[in-house]
Protein backbone atom coordinates (compact mmCIF):
# COMPACT_ATOMS: atom_id res chain seq x y z
CA UNK A 1 0.00 0.00 0.00
CA UNK A 2 1.42 3.26 -1.30
CA UNK A 3 0.04 5.20 1.45
CA UNK A 4 1.90 3.30 4.06
CA UNK A 5 5.14 4.11 2.21
CA UNK A 6 4.89 7.80 1.70
CA UNK A 7 6.59 10.44 4.35
CA UNK A 8 4.94 11.30 7.12
CA UNK A 9 3.30 15.15 7.41
CA UNK A 10 2.79 16.04 10.67
CA UNK A 11 0.40 18.68 11.92
CA UNK A 12 1.70 20.27 14.96
CA UNK A 13 -0.81 22.18 16.97
CA UNK A 14 0.13 24.49 19.48
CA UNK A 15 -2.07 26.37 22.21
CA UNK A 16 -2.30 30.02 22.05
CA UNK A 17 -0.24 31.82 24.86
CA UNK A 18 -1.75 31.36 28.35
CA UNK A 19 0.19 34.98 29.16
CA UNK A 20 -3.62 36.63 27.11
CA UNK A 21 -6.67 34.79 27.83
CA UNK A 22 -9.04 35.29 25.16
CA UNK A 23 -12.53 35.87 24.54
CA UNK A 24 -14.89 33.31 23.26
CA UNK A 25 -15.73 35.12 19.69
CA UNK A 26 -11.44 34.81 19.12
CA UNK A 27 -11.23 31.50 20.40
CA UNK A 28 -13.95 30.17 17.95
CA UNK A 29 -12.20 32.32 15.19
CA UNK A 30 -8.85 30.95 15.50
CA UNK A 31 -10.23 27.48 15.73
CA UNK A 32 -12.03 28.26 12.31
CA UNK A 33 -8.74 28.97 10.73
CA UNK A 34 -7.20 25.95 12.08
CA UNK A 35 -9.89 23.91 10.67
CA UNK A 36 -9.55 25.82 7.56
CA UNK A 37 -5.95 25.05 7.45
CA UNK A 38 -6.15 21.38 8.23
CA UNK A 39 -9.04 21.06 5.76
CA UNK A 40 -6.40 22.35 2.81
CA UNK A 41 -3.86 20.01 4.17
CA UNK A 42 -6.22 16.91 3.95
CA UNK A 43 -7.85 18.25 0.60
CA UNK A 44 -4.41 18.75 -0.99
CA UNK A 45 -2.93 15.40 0.36
CA UNK A 46 -6.30 13.55 -0.61
CA UNK A 47 -5.81 14.58 -4.40
CA UNK A 48 -1.77 13.74 -4.43
CA UNK A 49 -1.15 10.59 -6.26
CA UNK A 50 1.82 9.88 -3.38
CA UNK A 51 -0.01 11.67 -0.52
CA UNK A 52 1.51 12.25 3.01
CA UNK A 53 0.91 10.33 6.26
CA UNK A 54 -0.70 13.06 8.45
CA UNK A 55 -0.49 12.91 12.22
CA UNK A 56 -1.94 15.84 13.70
CA UNK A 57 -0.44 16.08 17.21
CA UNK A 58 -1.04 17.67 19.97
CA UNK A 59 -4.61 17.76 19.21
CA UNK A 60 -7.56 15.98 21.23
CA UNK A 61 -10.91 14.82 20.16
CA UNK A 62 -12.31 16.57 23.73
CA UNK A 63 -11.15 20.02 22.51
CA UNK A 64 -13.09 22.75 21.44
CA UNK A 65 -10.96 23.02 17.75
CA UNK A 66 -11.60 19.12 17.44
CA UNK A 67 -15.72 20.17 17.58
CA UNK A 68 -14.94 23.49 15.50
CA UNK A 69 -13.01 20.96 12.66
CA UNK A 70 -16.17 18.53 12.99
CA UNK A 71 -18.39 21.90 12.66
CA UNK A 72 -16.36 23.19 9.74
CA UNK A 73 -14.98 19.62 7.26
CA UNK A 74 -17.60 17.68 6.47
CA UNK A 75 -16.31 13.72 7.39
CA UNK A 76 -14.09 15.22 9.65
CA UNK A 77 -14.17 12.18 12.03
CA UNK A 78 -13.73 10.08 8.60
CA UNK A 79 -10.26 11.91 7.60
CA UNK A 80 -7.75 9.47 6.99
CA UNK A 81 -5.23 10.76 9.37
CA UNK A 82 -3.70 10.08 13.14
CA UNK A 83 -4.66 12.07 15.73
CA UNK A 84 -2.81 12.37 18.88
CA UNK A 85 -2.66 14.22 22.20
CA UNK A 86 1.46 13.91 22.32
CA UNK A 87 3.22 16.46 20.79
CA UNK A 88 5.64 15.58 17.74
CA UNK A 89 8.92 16.00 19.67
CA UNK A 90 8.21 13.36 21.64
CA UNK A 91 6.21 11.37 19.29
CA UNK A 92 9.07 11.15 16.51
CA UNK A 93 12.54 10.09 17.18
CA UNK A 94 14.05 13.93 17.04
CA UNK A 95 16.79 12.93 14.09
CA UNK A 96 14.00 11.87 11.62
CA UNK A 97 12.26 15.37 12.18
CA UNK A 98 12.49 18.88 9.95
CA UNK A 99 10.58 21.35 11.16
CA UNK A 100 9.23 23.94 7.86
CA UNK A 101 9.57 27.21 9.08
CA UNK A 102 10.10 30.32 6.57
CA UNK A 103 12.90 31.30 8.91
CA UNK A 104 15.16 28.47 7.73
CA UNK A 105 18.49 28.77 6.02
CA UNK A 106 18.19 25.89 4.22
CA UNK A 107 15.88 25.01 0.92
CA UNK A 108 13.89 21.86 0.91
CA UNK A 109 15.25 20.50 -2.32
CA UNK A 110 13.95 16.74 -1.97
CA UNK A 111 11.65 15.15 0.64
CA UNK A 112 13.11 11.98 2.30
CA UNK A 113 10.88 9.63 2.53
CA UNK A 114 12.12 8.72 6.15
CA UNK A 115 11.91 12.22 7.52
CA UNK A 116 8.96 13.53 9.04
CA UNK A 117 7.72 16.96 8.08
CA UNK A 118 5.99 19.30 10.70
CA UNK A 119 3.74 22.04 9.79
CA UNK A 120 3.18 24.09 12.62
CA UNK A 121 -0.50 25.07 13.49
CA UNK A 122 -0.10 28.16 15.19
CA UNK A 123 -3.56 29.28 16.74
CA UNK A 124 -2.27 32.98 17.65
CA UNK A 125 -3.69 36.46 16.37
CA UNK A 126 -0.48 37.94 16.11
CA UNK A 127 2.41 36.64 13.88
CA UNK A 128 5.46 36.96 15.45
CA UNK A 129 9.20 36.29 13.57
CA UNK A 130 10.77 32.96 13.88
CA UNK A 131 8.22 30.98 16.46
CA UNK A 132 8.76 28.05 14.21
CA UNK A 133 12.21 28.32 13.95
CA UNK A 134 12.86 29.00 17.69
CA UNK A 135 10.66 25.71 18.76
CA UNK A 136 12.99 23.55 16.15
CA UNK A 137 16.00 24.82 17.93
CA UNK A 138 15.04 24.49 21.48
CA UNK A 139 14.90 20.44 20.50
CA UNK A 140 17.49 20.25 18.04
CA UNK A 141 15.45 19.54 14.94
CA UNK A 142 16.42 20.33 11.83
CA UNK A 143 14.71 23.00 9.43
CA UNK A 144 13.78 24.03 5.84
CA UNK A 145 11.64 25.93 3.95
CA UNK A 146 10.34 25.43 0.87
CA UNK A 147 12.63 26.40 -2.40
CA UNK A 148 10.53 29.43 -3.15
CA UNK A 149 13.63 32.21 -3.26
CA UNK A 150 15.58 29.09 -5.72
CA UNK A 151 12.58 29.08 -8.06
CA UNK A 152 10.06 32.03 -7.87
CA UNK A 153 10.79 35.66 -7.71
CA UNK A 154 8.06 38.12 -6.27
CA UNK A 155 5.48 39.96 -8.43
CA UNK A 156 2.73 40.53 -5.75
CA UNK A 157 0.06 39.66 -3.20
CA UNK A 158 -2.37 36.58 -2.82
CA UNK A 159 -2.17 33.48 -0.72
CA UNK A 160 0.19 30.77 -0.70
CA UNK A 161 -0.53 26.59 0.59
CA UNK A 162 2.20 24.74 1.63
CA UNK A 163 0.25 21.31 1.89
CA UNK A 164 -0.72 21.54 -2.01
CA UNK A 165 3.10 22.74 -2.90
CA UNK A 166 4.52 19.79 -1.29
CA UNK A 167 1.91 17.55 -2.66
CA UNK A 168 2.47 17.97 -6.22
CA UNK A 169 6.62 18.22 -5.58
CA UNK A 170 5.95 14.29 -4.25
CA UNK A 171 4.15 13.28 -7.32
CA UNK A 172 6.83 15.18 -9.64
CA UNK A 173 10.07 15.97 -7.93
CA UNK A 174 9.91 18.81 -9.58
CA UNK A 175 10.04 22.04 -7.13
CA UNK A 176 9.15 24.56 -10.09
CA UNK A 177 6.66 22.78 -11.75
CA UNK A 178 5.25 22.11 -7.86
CA UNK A 179 5.69 25.56 -7.08
CA UNK A 180 4.23 27.29 -10.18
CA UNK A 181 1.00 25.22 -9.41
CA UNK A 182 0.84 25.63 -5.51
CA UNK A 183 1.97 29.31 -5.81
CA UNK A 184 -0.90 31.33 -6.31
CA UNK A 185 -0.01 34.12 -9.14
CA UNK A 186 -1.72 36.57 -7.19
CA UNK A 187 0.96 35.83 -4.49
CA UNK A 188 3.29 37.62 -6.37
CA UNK A 189 5.77 35.05 -7.34
CA UNK A 190 6.57 34.19 -10.95
CA UNK A 191 9.26 31.63 -11.87
CA UNK A 192 12.64 33.00 -12.50
CA UNK A 193 13.18 31.73 -16.20
CA UNK A 194 9.43 33.54 -16.65
CA UNK A 195 11.62 36.52 -15.79
CA UNK A 196 14.57 36.14 -18.19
Amino acid sequence: MDFLKASSFCRSMRKASARRERSWPQAVRHGARLAGQIRRLYGSNKKADRPFLICLTGFTTDSPLYEECVRMNDGFSSYLLDITEEDCFSLFPLETLVYLTPDSEHALEDVDLNKVYILGGLVDESIQKKVTFQKAREYSVKTARLPIQEYMVRNQNGKNYHSEILAINQETHNWPEALKKGVSSGKGYILRNSVE
